[in-house]
Parts: structure tokens; sequence; C-alpha cells
């Protein structure tokens, strides 16, 4: 379980990552105009009469099933050419389908029942794509390859790490954490008109890799022994979290281990929205 927290920490944007989002948007964006085109209300292709709908918003109406709220924009510039950016936030609480996690614990494990009745995550991210429609119709409809940038945040709070005193006495300090990830990836999804305003987006498989920093921080209600350090120390030095490197500090206040590392994870959904 503490290798699953490393992975829910939330962080807040920082000046230099918000600059960095605002001159890649600005960049796709000025990059997809130089592509657009002129349409007249009865745009003729394909064998057919069809009036381009050129704007779409959209939600992911399956990420509500895990308390992820999203929106998503997106802009045709021509038949084959598009770009989007979306935004998703997941509002701090109790973990996704907790019931069915405990219902697959041991029953007489109360340590860990404990920790995830009582831990709370949140987490958002930004994720500004283009996209290429491959089939014959085009303008926002059918099969596309979609590559995309993600910086998201994760937030988990209200973990308590237990170790031993060093008369054998069971001990516990609060833990919380966060983190930072930039990652990159491809979208390959289907897009479906339902009428002249209703769309329907398929995500069908986004895996994205890049890296995340993060800290995980504990603090103790009274002041730490020696002993109660180096018990601390040495179980957070032997967590193996693979392709990250840590640092761990531990003092008489509490703990800090700090993560750098690469990070990754898979966009898939089922978007609903409007045209225009």
């Amino acid at each position: 379980l503490p290798k699953f927290m490393l992975k829910l920490r939330n962080a807040k944007l920082t000046n230099s990552v918000m600059k960095n989002l605002i001159s890649l948007l600005i960049l796709l964006f000025i990059w997809a105009g130089s592509f657009s085109q002129t349409y007249t209300d009865n745009t003729k292709f394909a064998g057919e009469n069809y009036s381009p709908r050129m704007n779409f918003v959209k939600t992911n109406v399956t990420g509500i099933l895990l308390k992820n709220y999203s929106i998503q924009y997106e802009r045709v510039f021509t038949k084959r050419f598009s770009a989007a950016i979306s935004y998703r936030n997941m509002p701090e609480g109790g973990l996704p389908f907790r019931s069915m996690i405990l219902d697959r614990m041991d029953q007489d494990d109360q340590e860990g029942r404990d920790i995830v009745n009582n831990l709370m995550v949140s987490n958002f991210a930004i994720t500004p794509e283009i996209r290429f429609y491959l089939g014959k119709k085009g303008y926002g409809r059918g099969f596309y390859i979609a590559p995309f940038a993600r910086i998201a945040g994760y937030e988990a709070s209200n973990f308590k790490f237990n170790y031993d005193d060093e008369f054998g006495t069971s001990q516990s300090i609060s833990l919380s954490g966060e983190v930072n990830a930039v990652t990159f990836g491809v979208m390959f999804g289907a897009q479906w008109s339902l009428g002249k305003h209703l769309v329907l987006d398929w995500w069908i498989l986004g895996p994205h890799a890049g890296t995340g920093k993060g800290d995980l921080i504990g603090l103790s209600t009274r002041q730490l022994s020696e002993f109660e350090q180096n018990e601390i120390r040495t179980q957070l030095e032997e967590l193996d979290i693979p392709m990250i490197d840590k640092t761990v500090t531990v003092n008489s206040s509490g703990a800090t281990m700090n993560t750098d590392g690469l990070w990754g994870g898979l966009r898939s959904g089922i978007s609903f929205g409007f045209k225009f």
C-alpha cells in the first residue's frame, strides 16, 4: 500500500510548468491555424452533403464512476486535423471502489482495512492534444490518432504509518504526499456524430509516459527517539519502488521521502457532448 500511496499524490502547477503549458498551447494553435480552411454551409465530400461542425465540447462519462470529472474542447481545422485540450479533476475523497477493495482484503488485517477506510485522495490533469482523422468522413468523425501531453498532480492524506518503538509498543505517524508529473503519449480513438448537435468519442487506448517528482511526508505528534528515527528510516529506505530514485530524511519531528523517476499511465473512456 505505501507503493500505491506514492502514485496518489497531487501537486499544484509551478510557474515554470504553467509557462511551458501556455507556450505549448500557443504554438499548437498557431500551427493548427496555419492549416485551417474556409468552409461553406454545404461542403461536399465523400459523396454526401454535410455541414461540418467545427467545435466540440465533451465530458468523459465513464470517468464519473471514479469520481473523475472532466471537460474537453476540440476545434476542427481541416478534414483530417483538429486540436483539443481537456481538464480533469477528482475532488478530495475516499478511495474509488473502496468497498470492493475491502471485500478483497483479509478480514483479520485490521491495520490495512483502517488505512483504506481513512485514506483521502485527489488529482487533476491538463491534457492538450492534436488529432489526425484517418477515415473517409473526417471533420471530427471516424478513427483518429492523437499525440498528447499531460501535466498532472496527485495527492493523498490521512495515511498512518505504523512502527514499533524501543519498548516494542506500536506507534504511528500521519503521512501525506504529493507529486507533479509531466508525460507524453498517443491516443487511439474513434468519434461519431449523433445527429446534428451530438457527438460520441471513444478513447480506445492512450498510453503515456514521462517523469514525476514528489514528496511523502510524515509528521509525529511527539518527539521521536533515536531508535524510532532509525526504525522509520529503515522501513522507508526498504520500500522498493521500480524506476524511482528516493531520498529519505528523518529527524525528531518526523520523516520526508523525496522521489524522482519515471511516471506513466493509460487514458481510456467514453465521452459524450455537443458540437456547434
